[in-house]
């Protein structure tokens, strides 16, 4: 496995840009490993509403980043006290919605802290019922990544103030709000550590060592350096990217699955679908506007719609979702 340093940079879009510049134009047949630490920044899902997510009037007084991955998932804050780690690897069919494949030496970690951290649910890693850790993750054809974030030091009071999380997703927890929900990791220890030193453990676990001349490394030439810029540019600082134009809509549905909520908008013009949007919190392999695209144009109707998705593998776009499932949730 090889290691990507990112030299201690904090822009979340920046970040974000190498590491998808990095799983296009990097990955060979090692795998590759990264780090990350943002300073303020939410972190929307991609298949997510951003202005349905975040207290916008706190985000532009904190002055936080707002940027989209390309990950599916949930919204997840970040700040110096949260590490980011990312895997990266051709081995799709062998570990796409296998993060415990991924997981296990941030866990050894962990455990060798003493910390009795455990996966849990689709994507979680948890400490005594509370959230440590969320993970999400994206894939092509032939390459994948699996990310997460590791909650170290962060400000938790700011997570619940910058956040607005739909009511459904907290309750079916079992909790009340965000903050009884989350945990950091030095809550769970005697003597505190940070985001770096976390890293740091995790990179000697991985390669014995924290000698980074001793640890297979990728260099960036300066052709890499002007294709992470652009797809800073055309993407992460991108605002189009980051909240979108939102369609019109006069038809809402909304459900949660075992692969997360799913949110369709339907604008209904003259009995036909003229536009249509899916957000939500879940997972997938394939970008879900594609599904959406689909039913454009289409007769508002049960027997129509299911005539247009004919064929089609709903659960590529949504993990798990079967074309049943969508039917009975479009259904007029």
């Amino acid at each position: 496995m090889r290691y990507l340093d990112n030299h201690d940079q904090t822009d979340a879009t920046q970040n974000l840009a190498l590491e998808e510049y990095a799983i296009r134009n990097l990955l060979g047949d090692e795998d590759l490993l990264y780090f990350y630490i943002n300073a303020k920044a939410i972190i929307i899902g991609r298949n997510q509403n951003t202005a349905e997510e975040i207290a916008t009037d706190v985000v532009a007084a904190q002055g936080i980043q707002v940027v989209r991955r390309v990950s599916g998932g949930g919204a997840v804050y970040h700040d110096p006290g949260n590490l980011n780690f990312s895997f990266m690897t051709r081995q799709v069919n062998e570990r796409f919605n296998r993060y415990d494949t991924f997981n296990g030496p941030v866990l050894a970690v962990l455990h060798d802290l003493g910390v009795p951290a455990a996966l849990s649910g689709r994507n979680d890693i948890l400490v005594e019922g509370r959230k440590i850790s969320g993970n999400a993750q994206f894939a092509t054809a032939d390459r994948m990544l699996s990310h997460g974030t590791l909650l170290v030091d962060s400000d938790l009071d700011a997570v619940t103030a910058a956040l607005r999380p739909k009511p459904g997703k907290v309750e079916s927890k079992g909790v009340k709000s965000i903050r009884s929900r989350v945990a950091n990791i030095n809550e769970f220890l005697t003597t505190p550590i940070t985001a770096v030193e976390l890293r740091e453990r995790i990179i000697a676990k991985i390669y014995g060592t924290n000698d980074r001349t001793q640890i297979p490394s990728v260099t960036l030439s300066a052709e890499d350096g002007v294709g992470v810029a652009a797809l800073r540019a055309s993407r992460y600082a991108n605002w189009d990217w980051n909240y979108g134009r939102n369609p019109a809509a006069n038809v809402q549905r909304t459900q949660r699955f075992a692969a997360g909520e799913v949110d369709v908008r339907l604008d209904i013009q003259n009995n036909h679908i003229a536009a249509a949007a899916i957000y939500g919190d879940f997972m997938g392999q394939r970008d879900v506007a594609e599904l959406a695209q689909l039913l454009v144009g289409v007769e508002y109707s049960g027997p129509a719609i299911a005539q247009a998705l004919q064929g089609i593998d709903v659960g590529v776009y949504v993990a798990n979702l079967t074309t049943a499932e969508v039917l009975a949730l479009l259904a007029p």
